[in-house]
């Protein structure tokens, strides 16, 4: 019997955008992540939850929902989920995320409704309730959800709070990573998971095709690129999100600046240091260890370099550089900045994420330089550079992931599924384990042997160890708790009287005019010779003349004028006791005669 694990993107599948994936699990529902794609301003930028229920019904249907971090392609959703959509059920995300996802779902609210004149979107009072139905977890907390579904949360790197999840269902188990980043940088750690092994890792898939050059060689040539702009008199725009890589980028060119003593202005967007203040000295937790060993004395993100920029110094003449929101040209400052200064060929936008589908970044990235807007067309002169400082897992890194927490199954989504095909290529010869890259709305049925827990005791296990693990025992059920017991362990746990089981093997021996003690005296050569086996022992002849090894007796006595061997054993002895019966059955007289 079998039992299939189900999973069907709603959203990523061969996509990045709008990350949301239900996989059904022992009769469970569990929703992963909720997000909006950055690429469409209709309809298309919810994942499909009509494949749920129509709108008030989703609470019947799933059972959780588990956000894995702020970025809003995987919670951008959400208050349409509960608010709109009628989800009222378990609702679980870190701290960090609680925090800082309904500032990100404001904005991205008020760009929407405010500037764009969306009628059919989430207002700020949804925003609130949603963001109050939150359950928080903690890194390496696990907690039950109801009897059968408890989730574990393990650190992802990515972002301030980003995590991965382990979801338990009876015996199965079900290992989602969101974003995450196998390498450390200047502000966050680097992803950890243990040997959980999940019986399915759906493993996001952005960078399947990447490997990267080193961290350092990549901070050189941005360094580069950056100052060679400024000193001609051109002018740096740098599309980041509010947290995130706008730190970590600003904190290598805060160095920088420092250590050439630049004075070129360096701006970034109005708010991004204070949310970043106030939300890493909240988390200092979540940072990685020289943040959290220096953040008393000297905090980090007080830029001495960097300061707030103002929409009137768009237009100022001279060199700068600016670090402004959102990452991927889609809205915001960064594209009302990039439209002032695309036409110049001394400026350059550098680009240091991952552009979805749609989106003014990822156009530029494909090479056009003539892009229509809302407005009309623009002409794009000014230099694009793409430096990856996306703090995703490139290839190496999931092939690491999978090493370290050994799936029994895998699932890429979020990703291009060209990238996807060549990535499995890779996991099937390198682990020899099943891989899918299921499509939005596509059905994977991933069966599943049942399998039985039981608990063993310690005394029980050593022994078994040293037994070359073969037991002997039997399974019990005693307070709705399956045990593994020990053949004494059962007698004196559950007030059993022992018995012990005979076996019986005679050969008559017609034509021998021997002696009973002769015909032992013979058999006792024989078989020592025969049976060599040092596992097996040696028989020893006793002052009665019979034969004996642990619970293997043998005698000869005259029954009706004829010689009978008899053997007898028990149950414990069978491997003796068989042998020596297949020895006499197959050589008969010939064995005493010879």
């Amino acid at each position: 019997m079998t039992s299939d694990i189900k999973i069907v993107p709603l959203g990523a599948g061969q996509d990045v955008g709008r990350s949301c994936v239900l996989v059904s699990i022992s009769g469970k529902n569990i929703m992963f992540d909720c997000g909006m794609h950055m690429g469409y301003q209709d309809e298309r930028r919810f994942p499909d939850f009509s494949y749920i229920s129509q709108p008030g019904g989703a609470t019947d249907v799933i059972d959780c929902l588990i956000i894995s971090h702020f970025h809003l392609d995987h919670c951008g959703s959400l208050p349409y989920f509960t608010e709109k959509f009628g989800y009222n059920g378990p609702l679980i995300m870190t701290a960090p995320t609680r925090a800082i996802a309904p500032i990100l779902l404001e904005d991205y609210r008020k760009i929407t409704v405010d500037r764009y004149g969306e009628t059919d979107f989430f207002t700020t009072t949804q925003i609130k309730q949603c963001i109050k139905k939150v359950r928080t977890i903690r890194v390496h907390e696990t907690i039950q959800v109801d009897k059968d579904i408890s989730v574990k949360c393990y650190y992802a790197g990515h972002v301030l709070g980003a995590g991965m999840f382990l979801v338990k269902v009876g015996t199965q188990s079900v290992l989602y990573t969101g974003d995450y980043n196998m390498t450390p940088d200047r502000h966050l750690g680097c992803a950890w998971v243990d040997r959980c092994s999940p019986t399915v890792l759906i493993s996001e898939s952005t960078y399947a095709t990447t490997i990267r050059d080193s961290k350092r060689c990549r901070e050189r040539d941005f360094l580069k690129k950056v100052y060679n702009v400024v000193e001609a008199g051109g002018k740096v725009l740098i599309p980041v999100f509010a947290l995130g890589r706008a730190q970590e980028l600003c904190i290598l060119i805060e160095e920088f600046w420092d250590r050439m003593n630049l004075k070129v202005p360096v701006y970034f967007c109005h708010g991004l240091t204070e949310k970043a203040t106030n939300y890493y000295k909240l988390f200092i937790t979540w940072t990685n260890e020289k943040i959290k060993s220096t953040f008393v004395n000297r905090n980090m993100f007080d830029f001495k370099h960097i300061s707030v920029f103002d929409r009137s110094y768009m237009n100022n003449p001279g060199p700068m550089v600016v670090f402004a929101t959102p990452g991927m040209l889609h809205s915001g400052m960064s594209l009302n900045i990039f439209k002032a200064w695309c036409h110049d060929a001394k400026n350059m936008v550098i680009m240091p994420g991952y552009c979805v589908a749609g989106t003014m970044g990822h156009k530029l990235l494909n090479g056009s330089r003539k892009i229509e807007t809302d407005k009309g067309s623009i002409t794009v002169n000014m230099a694009v550079e793409y430096l990856s400082f996306s703090a995703h897992a490139d290839a190496k890194g999931i092939l690491q992931l999978i090493k370290n927490c050994q799936p029994k199954n895998v699932v890429l989504v979020h990703g291009e599924e060209r990238k996807m095909s060549f990535l499995i290529d890779k996991i099937t010869d390198q682990f020899q384990i099943p891989c899918f890259k299921p499509a939005n709305g596509e059905q994977i049925n991933i069966p599943c042997q049942p399998q039985v827990s039981a608990t063993m005791s310690k005394e029980t296990f050593k022994s078994v160890r040293s037994a070359g693990n073969q037991f002997d025992g039997m399974l019990v059920q005693k307070n709705n708790q399956l045990l593994l017991l020990s053949r004494e362990e059962a007698v004196q746990q559950l007030g059993l009287k022992p018995h012990t089981l005979n076996l019986n093997y005679k050969l008559c021996l017609t034509g021998l005019n021997l002696e009973g003690s002769v015909i032992m005296e013979r058999l006792h050569t024989q078989l020592s010779s025969i049976i060599t086996d040092q596992k097996l022992g040696t028989f020893k002849r006793q002052h009665d003349g019979t034969l004996h090894l642990n619970s293997v007796h043998i005698t000869c006595r005259t029954e009706g004028g004829r010689s009978v061997v008899h053997v007898s054993w028990n149950v414990e002895d069978e491997p003796i006791g068989k042998a020596v019966s297949e020895i006499l059955e197959e050589c008969g007289e010939d064995l005493i005669t010879n």
